[in-house]
Formats: C-alpha cells, sequence, structure tokens
C-alpha cells in the first residue's frame, strides 16, 4: 500500500477543487440528494420486496431507514471537513491510501452510470405510455439531450433544475401520503376506512417468518441509494459546511419518513399479495389506485407523469454526480487526462460525455433485448453500492480516530459516537450483502462485483506502476 498522506482540514480556496464553481445553495444540495434518492422504485411500487417479506417489509425499510440515517450523518460529518472534489473518494484516497480512493470512486462511477441508462430508458417508455408512436431511440435521445444539456451549461442551472424536479416529486408523494392516509383511517362518504386489517391479513404480519425481513433488505438498501451525490455537491456548494450539515440531516429524516410512512400505507391500503403480484406498470401503481379512490381525475396520467419527472431527476442527479468523481480521478491522474478539463463555466463537459456512456449501453442492451448482460450490469451496481458504503464506512472510522487526535486541525460539527455507529452501520451492511446466500441476484451481484472490483485492483495496479516509470 502507498504511504498515505498526512490528512488536513480543507478550505474553500483548496486547490483540489482545480476551478469547480460554488454556486449550489443549501436547499439546492438537499434537493439533489432527494432527486437521487426518490426513484421510480417508490412510485411504481416495491413488488419483489413486498413479495418476500408481505407487510413485515415495513420492518425492513424501517432498517434501512436507520442504516442510511446513519450512513448520511457521518458522511456529512466528513465532506464538511473535507468539501472537495471526488468527495468520498478523495478522502477515502487520504484516510484509507490511494488504492481506496482509486476503487471508491471507480465503483460509483460505474454504478451511476448504469443507473443513468436505466432511468433514462424508463423515461422513454414513459414518454412512450403516452405516445406509443414514439420510436424508442427518438424518446432517449430526447430524453439524454435534455439531461445533458441541464448538465452542461452550469452547475447552477444544474441545481436549479433539480431543485424544481425534487419538488414535484416531493410533492406528489406527499398528497399521495395524505391521500392514502384520509382512505386508511377516515374512508370517504362512499368508501368505507381500510384501517390497517391489510396488515394482518393473508397470513399474518409476518406471512414468511422473521427471516423474510433480512432477505428483503436486499431490495430495500438498493431503493435508498442516491444520496451519497449530496457529498459529492460539497465541492461546489456555496457554504459547504452549512450545506452538508443541514442536508445530510434533513435527507436521512426525509428519506425515513418518505419511505416507511408511504410503504405503511400502501401496504395497509392495499392487500399485501394484490402488491407482490403488480408487474411494475403505470396501471398497476398504487399512486393510480389512491388517487383514483379520491375522484382525482385521469389518476394514470398524473402517475405516469410523476414518474417520469422522478426518473429524469434521477439521471441528472447521477449524472452529475458520475461526472465529477470522474473529473477528480482524472485531476489526479487515476483516469485520462482530458477528463480533468473544464470549461470556462466550470463545468468537466469530457467526464459528463464519458459518463453518458451508460445511456448509450442502456439504449442498446434495451433495443436488441439482451436482459442477460442488463442484468449483470445491474449485479456490479448493487455491489458497487454496498461496496462504496462499506468503504465510506471505514474512511470514517479512519478520520475519526485523526480528527479525535487532532482537534485543533478541524471545524464543524461532529458526530457524538461517530466511530461506535459506523462499526453498527457497516455490520448492517454486511449482513444485506449475507443475503446473497439466499437471493439469488445478491450472489450473482457478489460473484460478479468481487471479480470486478479485482479487475479495478489490478488496473491501480499498472496505473500506479507505469506512473512511477515515467517518474524514473
Amino acid at each position: 500500500m502507498a504511504t498515505q498522506e498526512r490528512p488536513v482540514p480543507v478550505s474553500d480556496s483548496d486547490t483540489r477543487e482545480s476551478g469547480l464553481v460554488r454556486s449550489l445553495t443549501p436547499r439546492q444540495t438537499t434537493m439533489i440528494g432527494l432527486g437521487s434518492a426518490l426513484g421510480t422504485g417508490l412510485f411504481l411500487g416495491s413488488g419483489s420486496a413486498i413479495s418476500a417479506a408481505g407487510p413485515a417489509v415495513i420492518i425492513a425499510y424501517a432498517i434501512g431507514a436507520v442504516l442510511v440515517a446513519i450512513i448520511a450523518v457521518l458522511l456529512g460529518e466528513m465532506s464538511a471537513a473535507h468539501p472537495v472534489q471526488g468527495a468520498f473518494g478523495a478522502i477515502a484516497h487520504t484516510y484509507l491510501g490511494p488504492w481506496a480512493g482509486f476503487v471508491t470512486r471507480w465503483m460509483y462511477w460505474f454504478s451511476a452510470v448504469v443507473v443513468i441508462g436505466t432511468e433514462v430508458v424508463a423515461s422513454a417508455l414513459y414518454i412512450r405510455w403516452w405516445w406509443p408512436g414514439v420510436p424508442m431511440s427518438a424518446a432517449i435521445l430526447a430524453v439524454a439531450a435534455m439531461v445533458l444539456t441541464v448538465n452542461v451549461v452550469h452547475v447552477k442551472s444544474f441545481g436549479t433544475t433539480e431543485f424544481w424536479l425534487s419538488t414535484i416529486k416531493v410533492t406528489a408523494l406527499c398528497a399521495f401520503i395524505l391521500c392514502a392516509a384520509l382512505l386508511v383511517f377516515f374512508g370517504l362518504p362512499d368508501t368505507q376506512a381500510t384501517g390497517l386489517a391489510h396488515l394482518t391479513d393473508g397470513g399474518g404480519f409476518m406471512p414468511h417468518g422473521a427471516k423474510s425481513v433480512w432477505i428483503a433488505m436486499s431490495v430495500v438498501m438498493f431503493a435508498y441509494a442516491g444520496f451519497e451525490v449530496v457529498a459529492i455537491a460539497s465541492a461546489e456548494a456555496t457554504d459547504p459546511q452549512r450545506s452538508i450539515r443541514t442536508a445530510m440531516r434533513q435527507l436521512s429524516w426525509r428519506l425515513s419518513v418518505f419511505y416507511v410512512l408511504a410503504i405503511t400505507l400502501v401496504v395497509a391500503l392495499i392487500p399485501w399479495r394484490r402488491l407482490a403480484e403488480s408487474d411494475g406498470s403505470v396501471e398497476a401503481s398504487p399512486f393510480v389506485r389512491v388517487f383514483s379512490d379520491v375522484g382525482v381525475p385521469a389518476a394514470a396520467t398524473l402517475t405516469n407523469l410523476v414518474v417520469l419527472v422522478a426518473a429524469i431527476s434521477a439521471a441528472n442527479a447521477h449524472l452529475y454526480g458520475a461526472s465529477r468523481l470522474l473529473h477528480s480521478l482524472g485531476d489526479d491522474g487515476l483516469a485520462p487526462a482530458p477528463l480533468a478539463r473544464l470549461t470556462t463555466r466550470g463545468v468537466p463537459a469530457a467526464a459528463l460525455a464519458a459518463s453518458t456512456l451508460g445511456i448509450a449501453a442502456a439504449a442498446l442492451l434495451a433495443f436488441y433485448d439482451v436482459g442477460g448482460i442488463f442484468g449483470i450490469l445491474m449485479s456490479i451496481a448493487l455491489f458497487a453500492v454496498l461496496l462504496v458504503w462499506l468503504l465510506i464506512l471505514a474512511t470514517y472510522v479512519a478520520f475519526r480516530r485523526h480528527r479525535d487526535a487532532h482537534p485543533t486541525e478541524f471545524s464543524g460539527f461532529s458526530i457524538p459516537g461517530g466511530s461506535k455507529l459506523a462499526l453498527v452501520a457497516g455490520a448492517g451492511v454486511l449482513a444485506v450483502a449475507a443475503t446473497a446466500i439466499e437471493v439469488p441476484d445478491m450472489r450473482q451481484a457478489a460473484g460478479i462485483g468481487l471479480a470486478f472490483t479485482a479487475v479495478l485492483l489490478i488496473c491501480y495496479a499498472v496505473t500506479v506502476s507505469r506512473r512511477r516509470s515515467r517518474q524514473n
């Protein structure tokens, strides 16, 4: 392992920012995180998780919310102390070693690229729900052009766009929660309240036993992924410490409330076996059912609009995060040098272009219906998220050890008992990864993901070897 650099706190003038422009406000930073984490999985239902655990899926979402909240606030503490380009990847480089920074950033970049591609293809499908005659390729190009334009103009335009897209999603989700609560607890003049009977019907609250909650975690945790973009945005935040502290704390409780409350109301409103049989289509969405029951006209159309916005928002935020990490790799000499270049507006255009590879790949896979390869890519993305979380937690333990030893070097907030919380969250993430014992998709993710990690480590060794050869 290479010798570690001495960890030092950074300031707004840190040279590692290399021209990135600080223009994201605290409100925009928070909404960027929500934009990444609140995706189509929640809005169209989580049929596979509900199928695995029944009503007890609520427990799985609650556990997931706690784990994500811990990771978010700990990541927030590190990012406030080090608001640099490369975010958690650059911090891992400093505290765990260059290899960790390399693997963390490339792993996150790859998973983000896969998500970008899938969200753009999903957006195209939602557009074709209204206009079936539009060619799939044309719909994909239209969405891709929209997302790329928002990101390439200026970081401020990205922040503004993502703020409003996320606002639409949050507003729709709040309306859904209020309408669902009305139907569950009060009913309508011509509709009796469902109450909480569906939580125990169909085999009881835990029809498949306690083990089913653990198995469902393999699906549930992936639904929370995306909040890490907030840390990446710290390098372009107007007030990094305030932005990150506010964003991570608000993000942790908002995600917890939105996911747990929404899933609880869905399972209380609709029999879980019917939800488990859902095909994931717009018409099968719980949103359609709820809005139709309260008399909202064109409920399916409204739901399709919401999931379209959700998909575009997620693609937009992930493209931002992927491009910034790729740019930092180029700046550190761990990726081709052109990726480190910025436009006069401070936008990493080359890294943006490279990060759109996922759109092209997903479009080709969708066009040729290559389901097997698509499944492999998603498996790597799933494994990458879990590995990145573990590396973030390991980095935090090393960071906190140094911070406690040199308290005068750091300013900003500090989480009481942070190191112990990191160990608890790490055990939780490992427990989710251990579902590979029972879940075929997770088993595939672990196998392919470990092989992919080995390839990254080999690439890192080759890169370091070449750099040393040039220096000699």
